[in-house]
């Protein structure tokens, strides 16, 4: 914490509304920033009876329409507890914008970390146990997918039809309105969007899709099993292929691939390759994979909208750049076009062979 108190959070009003509102928090507080997102903003909560607690809100300055939804985090970590899925415990909601000036939610803390980079990995994950840990990911994901939105109430959280459609006219809207801020545009961007809306496949029943599931949104615990699931902000109810190539982005087939980001995560060796993880999916869920490389493409053009937006917040000074790698934040958007273009390849490819 700064001299200047929490970022986008008036303590007094804030820590007096927890002890009225959440009973097994005792405040005054310590407050800790957790870094490692470039989004909302996030404190570790410390009491002086060794209870700890995060909570959340979004980042200060002008957003875009239904970004940074608190209650919408709210919403799936409170219905995703009773399940398998495993998220931090809900605690208490504030949709009073008086307190601090937008909506904020305090969740239970988890005893494991993210995983954001290769470093992370070797540091945390023996290379004995990252079979099991990459296998328990997809595990995760695949439990998440084989549950009903209406069974667990989530029924009415968004439109269940047309996911692709909606994602790909939300993320280009996101690009397009950043493209200004950013000072940066690809033409590419354009071009893959018309592709995606002319070979759009018929989507499944819907369920709920967590649209960033990764190890940097996942909290692996000492056993390198994934203790907790977070950062639900732009969850929906949608077509679960979609979600899974986006979890499927970073694990490479083999390490020698040019498309490797030797930083990542999932760049450590000793893990299983992607296809042997999408049938792991695939085993789990009965999901059919023939169309995946559509996905894997889908999503590695909206990640590059996602890292745009971020650029330009950046850009536009409403996120501090103190510590920030711009330059490297931008390329991340180039080298996320170049993969969907080559999952753009490989998907032509493989309905050329069939059409023959």
């Amino acid at each position: 914490m700064n001299e200047r108190g929490p970022e986008g959070f008036n303590v007094p009003a804030v820590e007096a509304w927890i002890g009225e509102c959440v009973e097994c928090l005792d405040p005054p507080f310590q407050w800790t920033r957790l870094e490692g997102g470039h989004s909302n903003l996030t404190y570790r909560l410390d009491s002086a009876d060794g209870t700890t607690a995060v909570i959340r809100r979004p980042p200060q300055g002008p957003l875009l329409p239904k970004a940074h939804d608190m209650s919408r985090e709210w919403a799936l970590i409170s219905a995703l507890g009773p399940t398998a899925v495993p998220v931090p415990r809900a605690l208490g909601f504030c949709e009073t914008p008086d307190v601090t000036g937008a909506w904020f939610y305090v969740m239970g803390w988890v005893e494991a970390s993210p995983l954001y980079n290769a470093e992370d990995t070797i540091h945390r994950v023996p290379k004995t146990q990252r079979v099991a840990m990459a296998r328990d990911f997809f595990g995760v994901l695949a439990s998440l997918h084989k549950l009903a939105p209406d069974d667990i109430g989530l029924g009415d959280l968004a439109k269940k039809d047309g996911y692709v459609a909606r994602q790909l006219s939300t993320w280009y809207r996101s690009w397009t309105a950043s493209a200004d801020t950013a000072q940066f545009d690809d033409p590419r961007v354009h071009r893959l969007k018309d592709f995606f809306a002319k070979h759009m496949p018929q989507q499944g029943p819907a369920r709920v899709v967590h649209g960033d599931y990764g190890l940097h949104n996942c909290l692996i615990g000492r056993d390198a099993r994934v203790a907790a699931v977070v950062d639900w902000e732009i969850a929906t109810l949608g077509d679960p292929l979609a979600d899974l190539a986006y979890a499927l982005n970073p694990w490479p087939e083999q390490l020698s691939d040019e498309e490797v980001d030797l930083s990542s995560a999932t760049s450590a060796d000793g893990f299983p390759s992607r296809s042997e993880l999408a049938q792991h999916y695939a085993d789990l869920t009965g999901a059919n994979l023939e169309q995946l490389e559509y996905y894997v493409g889908f999503n590695g053009w909206k990640s590059a909208a996602i890292l745009q937006g971020v650029y330009a917040r950046y850009q536009q000074g409403n996120k501090s750049a103190e510590g920030a790698d711009l330059v490297a934040l931008r390329s991340r958007i180039g080298r996320s076009l170049d993969f969907a273009e080559r999952a753009v390849h490989r998907y032509e490819m493989a309905s050329t062979g069939k059409q023959r």
